[in-house]
């Protein structure tokens, strides 16, 4: 596999710096079609009466041609001392030379070499999503220098220089925006299905496409080390690995291997010598049994499934590490959710708002995010959002002061405002009794509550009774960490994929986690848990009911992700934790990508035992053939690499199209 070097990576470029023309995969289609056109004149020229030697010419040609890529796998393997299904295919050509039947050795290795050009096609449309990729790179960039634009290519991009993006142009690096507005298309890395509205201060990735606005974007990171060349990276190094099942099976075929070329020696050697049978017909019949007992179909179902659905699944921003990951999650009984930033959207947000009396919320959000807007305070800035997202009017302020640990002292419009906890301001005013039932509501939910009073008699109906320093409550304001609005749907689809337990873990008090798994319905949730707990409670979960899966976002959860049996990343699009930590990363934060992964992995698993069961089924029935009805060489050949062909396609057709995600993406588009 090419390694990841930018800009001038091409996958189709041959690693030895040889011309494109000298490579396998150009030669062999080239002499596939030679050694049709051998085979087609030598069968023309026996029945046009030419010399024996112009047929025996055709047919050599149509041997090298058809056998010399076989010829050279075996040597290589043999080299390492293993054997392959290449050499039982060139011994069986072989041997059908020797008893003079060269066509039929012909024909054996025409289709031989025609089903290792169908499987290479096959499985490199699998690998098109990291060409697919490699094109979302621009080949260069305009950097300001100074008062100047300049135009350089994407490798000379240095950590914080200024580049000017131009409206339709795809983003070289990773980086922040300095200058500009506009929406910029990120589903290449976060699978996002519409475009994000960027503004100064936010970050943007390599290979997304900006839209309408102009942006100057700072460099922070060179074109090789993006999230981008990152992924590709982590996508080529995952096809490349395989599963357990693969790793047996690559096993299997060496001892395989070994029994077949034994036994046909046997063959070979026993009947004649015993009287049974002459020589050269038991000759042919043990080149039949060699060719349709060969594995090829039942070594190539595994890689050409797994391959593609890796493949399939990074195309949709789900990357597998590789084979051995897409087992382990075909197999797993239990999730574990981290809850702040997977659950929950991971930043605070108003809830509630319940004002005092005849109170308008609209005027309590008004007074409290005046309040607010000169606070950093992640609560401040969640009532300024909401009065923002309301279109409330935010007035100016006079004589702010923070008073540490309790809240905010102000004046608006003129009138002294106290904002905060509840210890704090009943020092001013008793809670009226009518704001108590519901701030008890409130905090039940594990919500957090800011109270608001304000100087001077209150404007409502009259029944709360002024404060000792003449201060009249108007309202609550509850805040929390906003639920993924998608993670109870989520929940239920594990479940009916065989999910048995759906735990949350949390850092958070237990009152809060409470409120949140309630809201949620998870089976079982632990609070107050430290990096260290949860890696506990993940080998609890997996003693009691069997392989986990644990999500989280990749940095405080690493420990857990690396202790679970399927460890898996939650939006971790430019989180170099999440990349190294995780087995399965997601690359947008959409919690349906689980379920997804999930079905994929169930699938994969699904149809590799399809194959599996399909070639040996064939390999059965044509030994059996071989020996009941004398089944003729061309035949066996015909049955033996069409099985490979069609357990290949079943492989590629079966996963990577799969109609559950074209109608969630249908969904999502319409939403």
């Amino acid at each position: 596999m090419t390694s990841i070097t930018l800009p001038q990576n091409n996958l189709d470029q041959p690693q030895s710096g040889r011309p494109n023309w000298l490579t396998q995969d150009w030669l062999e289609p080239r002499f596939v079609v030679i050694t049709a056109a051998a085979i087609a004149l030598s069968l023309l020229s026996e029945k046009l009466g030419l010399p024996a030697w112009v047929t025996l010419v055709f047919n050599i040609l149509s041997y090298i041609t058809g056998g010399v890529f076989g010829v050279i796998a075996s040597l290589e393997e043999l080299r390492e001392r293993r054997l392959n299904v290449d050499l039982i295919m060139v011994l069986a050509a072989l041997g059908a030379a020797v008893v003079d039947q060269w066509r039929e050795g012909a024909i054996l290795l025409f289709l031989f070499s025609l089903s290792n050009v169908l499987q290479a096609y096959a499985i490199g449309r699998s690998r098109q999503a990291i060409r697919s990729l490699m094109k979302l790179y621009p080949a260069e960039a305009k950097v300001r220098r100074g008062e100047r634009v300049e135009t350089i290519k994407i490798d000379q991009i240095q950590i914080g220089d200024l580049i000017l993006i131009e409206p339709g142009e795809r983003i070289p690096v990773d980086g922040f925006v300095r200058a500009g507005r506009s929406a910029v298309d990120q589903s290449p890395i976060t699978g996002e299905s519409m475009p994000v509205e960027k503004n100064v201060g936010d970050k943007v990735f390599a290979g997304t496409l900006n839209q309408q606005g102009l942006l100057d974007v700072e460099a922070t990171q060179a074109a090789h080390d993006t999230t981008l060349a990152r992924i590709i990276k982590m996508v080529e190094e995952a096809q490349d690995s395989k599963a357990p099942t693969e790793r047996f099976l690559d096993r299997f075929e060496q001892v395989y291997a070994m029994l077949i070329l034994g036994g046909v020696g046997l063959f070979i050697i026993v009947p004649p010598a015993l009287g049974l049978v002459d020589f050269q017909s038991n000759f042919y019949r043990a080149m039949v049994l060699m060719t349709v007992a060969s594995p090829c179909a039942l070594v190539i179902s595994i890689p050409a499934s797994f391959i593609s659905a890796i493949a399939g699944a990074a195309r949709h921003g789900v990357l597998f590490k590789g084979g051995a990951y897409l087992e382990a999650m075909a197999g797993i009984k239990a999730v574990a959710f981290d809850k702040t930033g997977t659950l929950t959207r991971g930043r605070p947000a108003v809830t509630d708002l319940v004002s005092c009396c005849e109170l308008r919320e609209q005027e309590l959000l008004s007074v409290a995010a005046a309040v607010e807007a000169r606070s950093e305070h992640p609560l401040a800035k969640a009532i300024v959002q909401a009065a923002q997202a309301r279109g409330v009017p935010i007035g100016g302020v006079q004589d702010f002061e923070a008073v540490t640990g309790m809240g905010i002292v102000s004046k608006v419009d003129g009138r002294v405002v106290r904002l905060g906890s509840m210890k704090y301001l009943e020092v001013q005013n008793p809670m009226p009794a009518r704001l108590g039932a519901d701030y008890e509501w409130l905090e039940s939910q594990g919500k957090t509550v800011i109270g608001v009073v304000r100087e001077g008699q209150c404007e409502g109906c009259g029944a709360c009774e002024s404060g000792k320093q003449g201060y009249d409550w108007m309202g609550l304001i509850a805040i929390a960490d906003e639920l993924r609005p998608e993670a109870v749907g989520v929940i239920r689809e594990l479940r009916a994929k065989g999910i048995q337990r759906v735990a949350m873990l949390t850092g958070d008090n237990p009152r809060v986690a409470r409120a949140i798994a309630h809201e949620l319905g998870v089976d079982a949730v632990y609070a107050e848990l430290m990096p260290e707990d949860k890696v506990r409670i993940i080998k609890e979960i997996e003693d009691e009911v069997g392989p986990v899966a644990m999500v989280g976002d990749g940095v405080n959860d690493a420990p857990a992700l690396a202790t679970a049996s399927v460890g898996m990343a939650m939006g971790a699009a430019g989180t170099d934790v999440a990349l190294e930590t995780a087995d399965v990363v997601l690359m947008g934060d959409r919690l349906e990508l689980i379920p997804y992964a999930l079905g994929l992995s169930k699938r994969a698993r699904r149809v590799v035992w399809q194959n599996i069961t399909f070639a040996i089924g064939v390999i059965i029935l044509l030994i059996i053939s071989s020996f009941v009805i004398a089944l003729p060489l061309p035949l066996g050949v015909l049955g033996h690499e069409g099985s490979t062909v069609i357990v290949v396609l079943n492989g590629l057709l079966s996963l990577l199209v799969l109609p559950e995600l074209q109608r969630r993406r249908k969904q999502a588009r319409a939403a």
